[in-house]
Parts: structure tokens; C-alpha cells; sequence
């Protein structure tokens, strides 16, 4: 039996926070009566991960996601619950796993800002020991993956967003980890760079089989790389499965897309038109009438056209979202 690559059982993380009024009287009386209080930042979630799983790890703002993250590379200090990454127990941060995974944030930098590219590759080179040979084949690996050729000599300063962002995945990837927690790695850059950072997170697990633990408030990223998701809201645990199967109960509608011979009539009384153009209509229907109205469409209307479609998985999200947590 497979050892499984991330094991959660019950995590939790609760933090201490000051609490003051505003004003200087206040201020002066919080340095010999300090007041606190609690937050929940992860309340008891648990979840399993299988090697070469992408599984994207799903929540608003502040649902807990980094601080997840964070645990699992050992970041931070859980308050309750076991986590295991490759049989470790993150927060030892032994040097045998630390040799094995990576964390790449968006919005952090570890690029060094004032030397070349491959400066702060060799910086990390040194730091995980990585052979000249290995080395070598790596950086080529990952510059015709990414693209970079023409960043390497440049110092990083001088790079557009878009570039840093893929000598930053670059970087993390280096000593080659089999397990990759990716927080919002594509956040702030174009749609073009978002394909093209998804497209090499796609091939870097297919050839290493790699795990891959992703957040992102892109649904495209999602869609395009994960089959299964893993949604948080409020700390706690909402769903975990297939994305198919987030859509399907999650979402009570379907949409109907018409083409017709000619004009746009009134259809109405079919469902709620979300879109009427010459000639095309989308329908929203609950997801128990669809076959019914598409019966009563194709019979009743000139149709040359009909699609049934789930509805964008932003929609799903949000109504993920809106589920009262108990």
C-alpha cells in the first residue's frame, strides 16, 4: 500500500491577538494591562493528499488556506491535530524533508533583488547541496520549460512581474521536491503568463510525479490542473472531492444555450434568460426540469441549435461560500 504524500488529521492553529481602544490613554495602559483574544484561524480540519495527486485547495480570503500551508511546510506550529508530508512531521523541519518540498507564494520574494537570475540560482544550489551535474541538467530543464534564456544574466530588479514570477517557480524548484504547496502562484500576472505557469506546474508533475497542493483565486488555474478540490471557509472543512462533484451539489441550475433559425423570442417562460443576442438564448433551469425543457424547446421552438452547460465554476465557488458553516 502507497504511503500517502500529505496526511491532515484534525489540524488546527489558533492565534493571540491584542486588543485595544484607539487613543494614547489606551496605548499607555496596554503596556502594563495587556489584553488578547483568540482567533481560529484553522479549526480541526482533516484531509488526505495521494502521491502525484493536484489538488487544489480552495477558500475566500482569510478561510485559513495559508495558514494551512504554512503548517504543512512546517512554518508554523500547529495548535492541535497531526500533520504527516512524506511520513515528517513538518515542524521538525528535519533537513531530510525540508530536501523534499517546496512553498511558493506569490506575493513573497526569494530572488535576490540586486544580482542575476542565476546568482540566486547558485545561492540555492549551494544551500541544498545540489550537484554541479544535477544542477546543470535542472537549470536547463527549467529554461526550456519557462522560457528563461534571455532572465538569467538579468539582475532581478530589472524583470517585469511576469518574468519574476517564473524565475521565482524556477528557484523553488531547483532541488527537484516532490511535493509543491503553491499559494496563489500565478496572482497579479496576465492571462498569457497564467497559462504558461500552469502549463509547467501540468508537465513538472507529469514528469516527476509530483504532489501538488494548490491555492489560487483563479478558477482557471483550478480547472486546469486539479480533478479533485479541498474548499475552506472559516477555518473549517466545507467539501472534499471530485470538482465534478463540487458542481453537482453545489449547484441546483443548469444553463440551456439556443440557437435559433431566426430572431429572439421570448422564452421566458422556458427559464430565467441570463443572455438574449440575434438569434442565440441562454437559459437558467433547475437542474431536475433540464430534460424536460429541452424536450419542450426542441418541440415547440425552431431550434438549430442546443447546448446544456453547468454553470462556471465561479458561480459554484460562490455558492460554496454561502453555505452557513455549523
Amino acid at each position: 500500500m502507497t504511503a500517502l504524500a500529505i496526511s491532515v488529521e484534525q489540524l488546527s492553529k489558533t492565534y493571540e491577538v491584542p486588543v485595544r481602544a484607539g487613543g494614547l490613554g489606551a496605548a499607555l495602559k496596554s503596556l502594563v494591562q495587556r489584553k488578547t483574544r483568540e482567533v481560529e484561524a484553522v479549526k480541526g480540519i482533516s484531509f488526505a493528499v495521494e502521491p502525484g495527486e493536484v489538488v487544489g485547495f480552495l477558500g475566500p480570503n482569510g478561510a485559513g488556506k495559508t495558514t494551512t500551508l504554512k503548517m504543512l511546510s512546517g512554518l508554523l506550529y500547529p495548535s492541535g491535530g497531526q500533520t504527516r508530508v512524506l511520513g515528517c512531521e513538518p515542524f521538525r523541519r528535519e533537513r531530510d524533508f525540508l530536501r523534499q518540498i517546496t512553498l511558493v507564494m506569490g506575493n513573497r520574494n526569494q530572488l535576490v533583488w540586486d544580482i542575476p537570475v542565476l546568482d540566486s540560482f547558485e545561492r540555492n544550489r549551494a544551500i541544498y547541496r545540489i550537484g554541479r551535474a544535477q544542477y546543470r541538467e535542472t537549470i536547463d530543464e527549467l529554461t526550456d520549460l519557462l522560457d528563461l534564456g534571455e532572465l538569467l544574466d538579468k539582475p532581478v530588479r530589472n524583470l517585469s512581474l511576469g518574468e519574476r514570477m517564473k524565475c521565482e517557480v524556477a528557484t523553488a524548484l531547483l532541488h527537484r521536491p516532490q511535493i509543491l504547496f503553491l499559494d496563489e502562484p500565478t496572482i497579479g500576472l496576465d492571462v498569457t503568463m497564467q497559462r504558461r505557469i500552469r502549463t509547467f506546474v501540468a508537465e513538472y508533475n507529469k514528469r516527476y510525479g509530483a504532489t501538488v497542493l494548490l491555492t489560487s483565486h483563479y478558477m482557471a488555474d483550478v480547472e486546469a490542473l486539479c480533478k479533485r478540490v479541498v474548499v475552506i471557509h472559516h477555518g473549517q472543512l466545507l467539501f472534499d472531492g471530485a470538482l465534478a462533484d463540487l458542481v453537482q451539489r453545489f449547484s441546483p441550475h443548469k444553463t440551456i444555450v439556443v440557437e435559433l433559425e431566426k430572431g429572439s423570442p421570448d422564452l421566458s417562460a422556458y427559464g430565467d434568460v441570463v443572455e438574449s443576442q440575434e438569434g442565440r438564448v441562454a437559459l437558467r433551469v433547475p437542474k431536475a426540469e433540464t430534460a424536460q425543457v429541452t424536450g419542450r424547446l426542441l418541440a415547440e421552438q425552431p431550434v438549430l441549435d442546443l447546448t446544456v452547460e453547468d454553470p462556471p465554476i465561479e458561480e459554484v465557488i460562490e455558492q460554496v461560500f454561502a453555505q452557513e458553516v455549523s
